[in-house]
């Protein structure tokens, strides 16, 4: 026993009564992170490297590859720490530390889909404008504001949990921290963190996905209006992945938030499962969809493995 309970370090859990398994899940674990490292670091080097690929649509690319690669960074030590040598203990500020982290990047990369469907509305509506629209100064603010939005609007939520005291079980329900479950050992009045959060993601994440839908449905009458078929085509065509990456982003969301809210009486391990699928599964496609369907990256991933 803990001489001061509410020093005790907390207890991260991966996935519960599979523990003998637990040798084949992180081979599974491990070759999942090593492909998001690898998808999104070869994007962010095409980016870099090829004269082809520095355009406003790619800069906000880049920025999304970015986000996901430093989700992953996150969480990978604590996820692979508690498969491969079952090391549950974290500190309180490791601890905090990685929520706050892993919360406001939720937050930027919803964000990031909203630049970049606004990059793809300028381009469909005013593709003579794009450019003078869209200057490099312009993509930087609007990376910057993504970014200040995600990191200061988490702050309020996560600054109490260093002064609140834990006196109940110590034990999380993942093998990384989230706000929601940390607060939920608190033992002082989390009312404030349990609303805000509520009003946050009404204002980020819902209101994100209202105004991409409303810049598709806007993008979707312009192209209606073009008379050629092959421009109707090919201009939709350059939204393909963007749609594709936002399905998945908020699928991802939409499935969590109904798991938490409405699935109770569901397995344990349905919960853990979808946590991980949110963290996981967005950052790993992302990099496959925009290699499938922009021809610019296949052009561009095709001649680094040529040696050209």
């Amino acid at each position: 026993m803990w001489p001061n309970i509410s020093a005790a370090p907390f207890l991260l859990t991966g996935f519960a009564g599979l523990e003998a398994a637990y040798h084949w899940i992180s081979i599974l674990f491990f070759a999942i992170y090593v492909s998001v490292f690898l998808g999104n670091g070869t994007l962010l080097y095409l980016i870099k490297d090829d004269c082809h690929l520095q355009e406003p649509m790619y800069y906000f690319l880049a920025m999304l590859a970015g986000t996901d690669l430093t989700v992953t960074v996150t969480t990978m030590p604590t996820v692979m720490g508690v498969l491969w040598v079952n090391h549950r203990e974290i500190s309180h500020r490791a601890c905090f530390s990685q929520a706050y982290v892993i919360h406001s990047l939720s937050i930027v990369e919803s964000g990031i889909l909203l630049a970049m469907a606004y990059d793809r509305f300028i381009a469909i509506r005013s593709p003579l404008r794009y450019h003078s629209i869209l200057t490099n100064s312009r993509v930087i603010k609007i990376g910057l504001g993504i970014l200040l939005r995600g990191f200061v609007s988490i702050v309020p939520p996560i600054l109490p949990l260093y002064w609140f005291p834990y006196c109940r079980s110590h034990v999380l329900s993942h093998a990384f921290c989230l706000h929601q479950d940390v607060m939920k050992l608190a033992c002082a009045d989390i009312t404030f963190n349990r609303l805000y959060p509520v009003v946050l993601v009404a204002l980020t994440f819902f209101l994100d996905a209202l105004i991409i839908l409303i810049s598709y449905i806007l993008i979707l009458k312009t192209v209606v209006g073009i008379a050629s078929r092959e421009e109707q085509a090919k201009a939709l065509n350059t939204c393909v992945s963007h749609i594709s990456c936002v399905l998945v982003f908020y699928i991802t969301v939409i499935g969590l938030t109904f798991i938490h809210r409405f699935g109770k009486h569901a397995p344990h391990v349905v919960h853990i499962t979808m946590s991980y699928v949110y963290f996981l599964f967005p950052p790993f496609m992302n990099p496959i969809i925009y290699s499938i369907k922009t021809k610019q990256i296949q052009r561009s991933i095709v001649l680094l493995f040529s040696g050209c």
